[in-house]
């Protein structure tokens, strides 16, 4: 079989800015993110570049200070307002410390352009530690309120672990779009995932959505036979590079070999996107 491209491309995940060096593991201080973008230009110079039509544009993080991330949430919506390409995500956090500023980030949500609300715990926080209930209740119910997404990052083990966030699921997906990022994280989270949560939830009326980007080379493939196996999921998978962290190249060549030229293809990479942020 040949296969057959999307007509246009929309990237459900991706950051903007630039962090401070950090010495991770105890190492020098490193920037690791080496294609990050600092400017709004060069943003969409990428986009130019890769023939991205549409992108949820996300504040850069990944050091422990969350004040870096919150930072550049004044400019993934500068960016959403200059290019009706992109769309924003705006930085949250669950930690009690980050309150004050989890709110004054959330009023960015009636900004225009804003369609997505970004969560992780990978900074710090869990999602039944009772001190990050009322900043996960303000997000979920802003979230709500404003026909927003909430996207969660997930990876192996600790906080992150799906076993974890899938709480946030049982918890609040009935009514509001929950994007599950890399679809569980890792070995142990695709196999949760892919082989029985994600189907269980969506027969069960949850609203959620997960990407491929960091999946392990199996789990494309898995996930597109398990969807057609199944006979549902296909509205609820989207591409996603998240660019810096990821690779647009490796992760779209991969998510297109999964979905060989189908009508799936069409779905992830284009109109799943449209249909989840509003388009």
């Amino acid at each position: 079989m040949t296969t057959r491209g999307p007509a246009r491309v929309h990237d459900a995940h991706r950051h903007l800015g630039v962090l401070p060096a950090h010495p991770f593991y105890g190492g020098p201080p490193v920037n690791p993110d080496t294609t990050a973008r600092a400017t709004i230009a060069e943003l969409i110079a990428d986009l130019d570049r890769e023939g991205t039509e549409r992108a949820l544009v996300i504040p850069n993080y990944g050091v422990p200070d969350v004040s870096a991330s919150f930072a550049l949430n004044e400019l993934v919506v500068e960016a959403a307002q200059k290019d009706d390409r992109i769309r924003a995500g705006i930085w949250t956090s669950p930690r009690p410390q980050d309150a004050a500023a989890t709110a004054r980030a959330l009023a960015l949500a009636e900004e225009d352009g804003v369609t997505a609300l970004k969560l992780s715990f990978l900074l710090g926080g869990g999602v039944d530690d009772e001190a990050c209930r009322p900043q996960l209740d303000a997000v979920f119910t802003t979230a709500r309120e404003r026909g927003l997404v909430v996207h969660v990052h997930t990876s192996p083990g600790a906080a992150s672990d799906i076993d974890q966030v899938g709480r946030l699921v049982d918890r609040y997906a009935d009514d509001v779009a929950v994007h599950l990022v890399h679809m569980g994280g890792g070995m142990s989270g695709h196999i949760k995932l892919i082989g029985q949560r994600f189907f269980e939830w969506i027969a069960a009326g949850k609203r959620v959505y997960t990407d491929t980007s960091w999946a392990i080379g199996f789990a494309p493939r898995w996930l597109a036979a398990e969807i057609e196996r199944h006979g549902m999921g296909h509205d609820r998978v989207l591409f996603a590079s998240d660019q810096p962290w990821g690779d647009f190249e490796g992760e779209h060549a991969r998510l297109l070999a999964a979905t060989a030229g189908t009508e799936l293809t069409d779905l992830v990479f284009r109109r799943n996107f449209e249909a989840l942020h509003g388009l």
